[in-house]
């Protein structure tokens, strides 16, 4: 049994499929179904169920290849130790952020990391939370940005801000001439989300649940529209066509100037505070850094954290 065999199959059981899991491992295909079935000889069981169509992992499999994952990330870790002794903040470190939050914070914290630690250049990856979560267990990357809550998988954790929502609503609304808007004032709009899959589409009926309990009716759900990012929502209010919630920090530097010293690209929409009429807190996030505990890099993740903390966070509460 080999490093590179647990590799494999580790690989495989990610991709449920031998081409793509071979392409992953920089092998040809035969080279890696032979080191699999050396394996299950070796071991005597039967790691796969091979199809037309998929490879699924068999129940005796699923065990296996997690052991395999937990040896991987030891052997990984032996050498992480070793880099640690010479230059802990030495390598790459891979770095998860989900979509709502990427384009906003990403070119000003690159822009700190390679200023602090040039010695460090940060891999990126934009997904669902879902699938972030996936990745780290797997350990595709190393660490990750995401937004509360999400599921307990046993991951270190580090609070980096909390960021208060805003609406955002077409310049020519009536809501538009509002200094602020409560929850209550959009309940009968027409919100316009994200896509399944996204947390900030929860996080938004967890604010207006009226667009979740009304499926049926017209009032609610139906007469919504679904936008595959933040980005792609805004045009779509700024068409007039409805309104919807946004993060803090996506919101144009000079869109909350006032309308005779506003050059936003944005001049169709009006950014409004969320104020609420019994004075109960804005609606927010919290936004955490996440990696596993077995991750060694303690001064990679804290250098990480440094570069956030450095970044400029127009309206939002920093967490130290």
């Amino acid at each position: 049994m080999t490093l590179t065999e647990l590799k494999y199959i580790v690989a495989v059981a990610r991709e449920k499929h031998f081409g793509r899991a071979a392409d992953a491992c920089y092998v040809s295909q035969p080279t890696l179904s032979v080191a699999i079935k050396k394996l299950e000889d070796e071991l005597d069981v039967k790691l796969f169920e091979r199809s037309a169509g998929e490879v699924t992992v068999t129940p005796l499999g699923e065990e296996i290849v997690r052991q395999a994952q937990s040896v991987l990330e030891q052997a990984a870790a032996i050498k992480e130790i070793a880099k640690r002794g010479k230059d802990p903040l030495s390598g790459v470190l891979t770095l998860g952020v989900i979509y709502t939050i990427g384009p906003y914070l990403l070119p000003d914290l690159v822009r700190n990391s390679i200023d602090r630690t040039p010695q460090m250049p940060l891999m990126l990856q934009e997904n669902f939370t879902v699938k972030l979560l996936e990745m780290l267990r797997t350990g595709e990357i190393d660490c990750a940005i995401v937004a509360e809550p999400f599921p307990d998988t046993g991951l270190a954790i580090a609070p980096l801000y909390d960021e208060p929502f805003m609406a955002a609503v077409p310049s020519s609304h009536p809501l538009a001439q509002k200094a602020s808007v409560s929850t209550q004032d959009l309940k009968n709009e027409t919100m316009l989300l994200l896509g399944t899959g996204h947390c900030f589409r929860d996080h938004v009926l967890e604010v207006c649940p009226e667009f979740a309990r009304y499926a049926s009716n017209a009032e609610g759900i139906r007469r919504t529209f679904e936008g595959s990012s933040l980005e792609t929502i805004k045009h779509m209010v700024a068409a007039g066509m409805g309104v919807t919630l946004v993060p803090r920090l996506s919101v144009p530097k000079d869109a909350l100037d006032t309308p005779r010293r506003r050059k936003s690209d944005e001049p169709h929409i009006r950014y409004l505070p969320i104020v609420e009429e019994d004075g109960a807190l804005p609606p927010s996030r919290r936004v955490v850094l996440v990696w596993r505990r077995s991750f060694t890099r303690y001064e990679a993740i804290a250098a990480l954290r440094n570069a956030v903390y450095a970044c400029v966070l127009p309206g939002v509460s920093r967490l130290s």
